[in-house]
C-alpha cells in the first residue's frame, strides 16, 4: 500500500502515507466488533476504501481552513482518508447510525486525527455551511441535492465553485437527468460534471467508478 500511495500521490508526506497504510489493520480490528465495512470487502480494503476515497485528490485540492461535510460517512469514507490528506481542512462526518459514528471517533482518536468532528444524525440536523459536501454511495444525486441545498457557503475559495462531490458507480444517466431537472426547478443553471476514476487509477475495481461534481 505504501508504494501504491507514493506512486499515485507523491505530494503526501511520509507521515500521511504511514497513517493511511495503518487504516487496514485498525479497521480489521473494529470490524471484528462492529460491522462497519463489508466483511467480503476487507481483503481489498486499501483499494476499495482508502484509494477510492482518495480519488478526490485527483480532482480537487481543498484549501486550508475550508469546511467539508461528509454526508452518510458510514465507517468514515471518504472522510477519514481525506482528513489525513488535508490536515488543515475542517471535516464534519455525519451519519444516522450511531455505531458507525462511534467507530469514526475511536479511529480518529487512535490515529491522532485532529481535524474531524462528527454528528450522529441526518443532514437536517446540521446547521453549518460548507465549501463542499462529499459522499460515497449514499443516495441518488437528487436526494443529496435536496438535503444539502442550503448548506453551501456563498463565497468560493477554490478553483471549483462550492458544491457537491460524490463517488458513485454504474450507469448514472437517469440519476444525473433527475438532478439536472431538480436544479432547474430551483432556478439554478445546472452544472454537473462526470469523471471516470479509471482515468486516474489502473486497478480493475475502478473501471465502473465515477466522480460526480455538482456546482451549487
Amino acid at each position: 500500500m505504501t508504494e501504491l500511495l507514493q506512486n499515485y500521490f507523491p505530494q503526501l508526506e511520509p507521515s500521511q502515507v504511514e497513517r493511511l497504510t495503518q487504516l487496514k489493520s485498525i479497521y480489521t480490528h473494529w470490524n471484528n466488533q462492529i460491522n462497519v465495512v463489508s466483511r467480503k470487502d476487507i481483503d481489498d480494503f486499501n483499494i476499495h476504501h482508502v484509494l477510492h476515497s482518495l480519488s478526490m485528490l485527483k480532482y480537487i485540492s481543498f484549501e486550508p481552513n475550508s469546511k467539508i461535510m461528509d454526508l452518510g460517512c458510514g465507517g468514515g469514507f471518504p472522510g477519514i482518508p481525506l482528513a489525513i490528506a488535508f490536515p488543515e481542512v475542517e471535516f464534519l462526518l455525519v451519519d444516522s447510525i450511531g455505531k458507525k459514528i462511534k467507530v469514526v471517533n475511536e479511529i480518529s482518536k487512535e490515529i491522532g486525527i485532529q481535524n474531524i468532528r462528527t454528528i450522529h444524525g441526518r443532514a437536517e440536523d446540521v446547521n453549518s455551511k460548507f465549501d463542499f459536501v462529499i459522499s460515497r454511495a449514499v443516495a441518488p444525486l437528487e436526494s443529496l441535492l435536496k438535503w444539502t441545498y442550503k448548506k453551501y457557503l456563498p463565497s468560493s475559495n477554490h478553483v471549483l465553485q462550492n458544491g457537491l462531490i460524490c463517488l458513485k458507480g454504474g450507469d448514472l444517466h437517469e440519476e444525473i437527468a433527475l438532478a439536472h431537472a431538480y436544479l432547474k426547478q430551483q432556478k439554478m443553471q445546472p452544472d454537473i460534471r462526470l469523471h471516470a476514476i479509471f482515468d486516474w487509477f489502473n486497478e480493475p475495481f475502478f473501471e465502473t467508478k465515477k466522480l460526480v461534481y455538482v456546482k451549487m
